[in-house]
């Protein structure tokens, strides 16, 4: 039997029931709920939530401080995300708004509202004149980035749209949802193209391959699937988490899959035969964020309170950006692969300088 989730604003982590209860979510629902270490631990080197220390590792930067940190929605900052050409970031959170600010002043310059409760996922179009929305109100709203105009509300899904995704060409959005599907939509009309099911809990995140032949999703059941993303067949279960996997990022050859679990692994996959390539641990805890740079040189994970870096050469840990006070929910490279930019349950949008 699933959880009862209708109360979307507590923003609790859940589990698949068939999961064995573990230490780290107990810690997980202990930092959500406010009941987190004293401003500062962090950078004073204290280990968070835990007293065990991870073994030392030889980093190119270690400890980084984030160039620039601001406040943002009052709560949660529940997804951030670069506009194509670098000038915009979008982030969303717990208060119902998505903000647009611009990258070169910092400043918001423009707010979107209209969604009634949290809105969880945000993505840009490729082509960079619209913005999608998922939100706990169960809808899908489609904005005009260069007027703020809202375009399309998409409503099918019956629970939490909890993430979305454009194609390469901008013509089709893909959203997972509370209600265990996944849907594709037409971005011109707003109707709904077909829903794929399959999953068996929560669809946690979708991901388009970068020349739009698959459609890639992740549950709190544990799996990722693969989708063509012309039809709507199922192609490959993967399988291999020990828990709920919160994120999926395609590198940009489109070659290997990162993906990123409450079983405290990222996890590589290679595209094409669907064999797992490497497993790394994360964190003690979970994983809920994994965005590859644009060279594709490196991937960036959100685990605990940390930002880490990993080379794709081996995915060796090379950097940590500590700054947070609680779990970081989303991290987005810039298009120039420059900055970092991160979001947190501590209410805070952190920026850090990626180095050489």
């Amino acid at each position: 039997m699933k959880t009862n989730h209708s109360n979307t604003q507590n923003l609790k982590l859940v589990s698949k029931p068939r999961y064995k209860p573990r230490n780290r979510f107990f810690a997980g629902a202990i930092l959500l709920l406010g009941l987190t270490s004293a401003p500062g631990s962090i950078a004073a080197g204290l280990a968070p939530v835990s007293d065990r220390q991870s073994p030392p590792i030889n980093r190119l930067a270690a400890d980084i401080s984030p160039s620039q940190s601001i406040s943002a929605h009052n709560k949660w900052v529940l997804s951030v995300a670069y506009s194509p050409d670098g000038r915009i970031l979008a982030s969303s959170g717990g208060d119902n708004k998505i903000e647009l600010r611009s990258v070169s002043t910092n400043r918001v310059i423009r707010t979107l509202t209209g969604h009634r409760e949290a809105v969880y996922g945000i993505a840009f179009s490729p082509d960079g004149q619209m913005l999608a929305s998922g939100s706990a109100d169960n809808t899908i709203k489609i904005w005009s980035v260069n007027t703020g105009e809202l375009l399309q509300t998409l409503i099918g899904h019956d629970s939490t749209a909890w993430s979305v995704a454009f194609s390469p060409d901008s013509r089709v959005l893909a959203s997972g949802g509370w209600d265990d599907t996944v849907k594709l939509w037409s971005v011109s009309t707003g109707q709904l193209i077909r829903t794929l099911n399959g999953h068996e809990d929560f669809a946690r995140a979708v991901a388009f391959s970068p020349d739009g032949r698959i459609l890639v999703s992740s549950s709190d059941d544990g799996t990722i699937k693969f989708w063509s993303a012309s039809t709507g067949q199922l192609l490959r279960t993967l399988t291999g988490h020990k828990d709920l996997v919160r994120a999926i990022a395609f590198s940009p050859d489109g070659e290997t899959l990162a993906s990123g679990s409450h079983d405290g692994t990222i996890k590589l996959w290679s595209v094409s035969t669907g064999r797992e390539l490497r497993s790394v641990v994360a964190d003690e805890y979970m994983v809920l964020a994994v965005a590859f740079s644009p060279d594709g040189k490196t991937l960036a994970s959100g685990s605990g309170k940390t930002i880490k870096l990993w080379s794709s050469r081996g995915y060796k840990e090379v950097a940590s950006f500590s700054g947070h006070s609680n779990y970081v929910r989303t991290v987005a490279f810039s298009p120039d692969g420059g900055t970092i930019a991160s979001g947190s349950y501590d209410g805070t949008i952190k920026f850090w300088s990626v180095p050489n």
